[in-house]
C-alpha cells in the first residue's frame, strides 16, 4: 500500500482443481456464474474483458498475462472510476485442493474514489465466498440466498399496456404467481403490473431485480402495482427460493427429466382431449393466442431449451440474455410446417425426446463442472414452474372462447 493507492489481498483454500478456478476468471459463462451478471472475455493476452451487474454497475479491461492454470491478471476500470486498477490471480496447487491468491491494487483515494476500496472489499469477499461454492457443489448463493416475489414476469408490449390500462409499456407484467409464495399470498394475479418494489421504480425485470438487491428471504417490502388501470399498494413478504434436489450424475438428471416430461405430457393430452381443429384454431381477440399458437410457442421454447444445452456444453453461452419471445411470425411458420393439432403435439414430444437423448450424452467432463451442472438441473427440475403446466389454462380458455362463440363440435 502506498500513501496514493491501496492494495487489497485475499487468500483462500478451495478444493477444487487448478484448472476449474482457471477457468472461473477466463471463460466469460464461468464469470457469469459466480460473480456477474453478463460477461464477455476473449482469454488471450490484450483480449478484452467486460463484466456487468444489472444494478448498472459494469467494469472493463484487458488481460496482462494468461499463465493457463497459474496466472491470470487483467486491468479494471468500474463505471465512474477515474482510471484502470488490477486485478491479480495466483493459483498454485496445493495437498488439499487450490491455493488462491487475489490482488486488486492501485485503487485510488480521495474524493474523486469515494468509498471504493470499501465497496471493492465488501464484494470481493462475498464473490470469492460464492466462487469456492459453486467450483466445489456447484451451489449459486446468489440463488439460494436471494428473496424472491413468488411471480411468472411476462412481455410487456405496447399493445398489452394499452389493453391493460397502463400509461406507458413500463413494467413488470405478471403471467401468473407461484402458489403459496409471497406474490401469491399477498393476491397478485396475473396481468397485474409491478411498478415499483419499496418507491424503487421497476420499468422491467432488470430493475426489479435491482430493486431487491441487500434483501432476504422473510423480510417485507412495498410492492406498487396497476390491476385493470387501477393503481395499488401492497405489502409482500419475500419468500426463499425453492431448489429441487440436484442429483449427483447424468444419469439421475436423465431420469427425472424424462419423469417430468412424461407427466406433463399427460396433462397436455388431458387438456386437448376432443378438441377439433376449428377450436385449435380459434383466436379468442386480435392480440391473444389459440391453442395452436401455445403449441408453437412451446415447440420454440423446446428448441430454445436444446440450444442453451448445446451452448453450455460448449462452455460458450450465447443466449444469456433470454430468448427472442416468439415473435407471432416464428409462431405462424411453425404452425405452417406442422398444420394440424396432431402434427404440432406430436413436435413438441418429438423435441422432448430430443431433450432427453441430449442430457443422455452429457459429456462426463460437463458433469464436473459442477456449477454449470448445478444450474442445468435447477433449471430443468424447477418444481414450481413448468412451460407446459403454465400455459395449459390459457389452452383451456381458447378452446373454451371458441365453443362460446359457436365453433365448437
Amino acid at each position: 500500500m502506498s500513501s496514493e493507492n491501496e492494495t487489497l489481498t485475499y487468500e483462500r483454500l478451495i478444493p477444487a482443481r487448478p484448472a476449474d478456478l482457471y477457468r472461473a476468471f477466463t471463460s466469460s459463462t464461468a464469470l457469469r456464474e459466480w460473480l456477474c451478471d453478463t460477461a464477455t472475455t476473449s482469454a488471450r493476452p490484450n483480449g478484452h474483458v467486460f463484466v456487468g451487474w444489472n444494478d448498472g454497475y459494469y467494469a472493463t479491461g484487458h488481460f496482462v498475462e494468461l499463465l493457463e492454470n497459474r496466472v491470470v491478471c487483467f486491468t479494471w476500470q468500474g463505471r465512474g472510476e477515474p482510471r484502470p486498477t488490477q486485478v491479480h490471480v495466483a493459483i498454485q496447487p496445493a495437498t488439499e485442493g487450490t491455493a488462491l491468491t487475489l490482488t486488486h491494487s492501485a485503487i485510488g483515494q480521495g474524493p474523486e474514489w469515494g468509498d471504493k476500496t470499501e465497496e471493492f472489499d465488501r464484494a470481493w469477499r462475498r464473490a470469492l465466498e460464492n466462487l469456492e461454492s459453486v467450483v466445489t457443489t456447484g451451489e449459486d448463493l446468489r440463488v439460494t440466498r436471494r428473496p424472491m416475489l413468488g411471480i411468472l414476469p411476462a412481455t410487456l408490449t405496447a399493445a398489452e399496456a394499452s389493453r391493460l390500462g397502463l400509461p406507458d409499456a413500463e413494467g413488470v407484467r405478471l403471467s401468473g404467481t407461484v402458489p403459496e409464495l409471497g406474490a401469491a399470498a399477498a393476491g397478485l394475479r396475473a396481468d397485474d403490473v409491478i411498478t415499483a418494489i419499496d418507491g424503487l421504480p421497476t420499468p422491467d425485470i432488470n430493475s426489479l431485480r435491482a430493486a431487491l438487491r441487500g434483501r432476504n428471504a422473510g423480510d417485507t417490502v412495498v410492492v406498487d402495482f396497476i390491476r385493470e388501470g387501477q393503481r395499488h399498494s401492497t405489502g409482500m413478504n419475500l419468500s426463499g427460493r425453492k431448489i429441487p434436489a440436484i442429483p449427483a450424475t447424468a444419469e439421475e438428471l436423465v431420469d427425472r427429466v424424462a419423469a417430468r416430461y412424461a407427466q406433463d405430457e399427460a396433462a397436455l393430452a388431458d387438456t386437448l382431449r376432443d378438441v377439433t381443429e376449428v377450436e385449435s384454431s380459434y383466436r379468442p381477440g386480435p392480440e391473444a393466442w389459440s391453442a395452436k399458437h401455445i403449441l408453437a410457442h412451446l415447440i420454440q421454447g423446446e428448441r430454445f431449451n436444446q440450444q442453451w444445452i448445446g451452448e453450455l456444453i460448449g462452455d460458450v453461452e450465447g443466449s444469456y440474455d433470454g430468448n427472442a419471445g416468439n415473435p407471432e411470425l416464428r409462431l405462424n411458420a411453425t404452425i405452417h410446417a406442422f398444420p394440424t393439432l396432431a402434427d404440432l403435439v406430436a413436435e413438441l414430444k418429438r423435441l422432448n425426446a430430443e431433450t432427453v437423448a441430449l442430457l443422455r450424452d452429457l459429456p462426463e467432463e460437463f458433469v464436473t463442472r459442477r456449477r454449470t451442472f448445478w444450474r442445468l438441473a435447477r433449471t430443468l427440475l424447477d418444481e414450481s414452474y413448468s412451460h407446459i403446466g403454465d400455459h395449459l389454462q390459457q389452452m383451456q380458455a381458447a378452446v373454451a372462447a371458441a365453443r362460446a362463440a359457436g365453433f365448437g363440435g
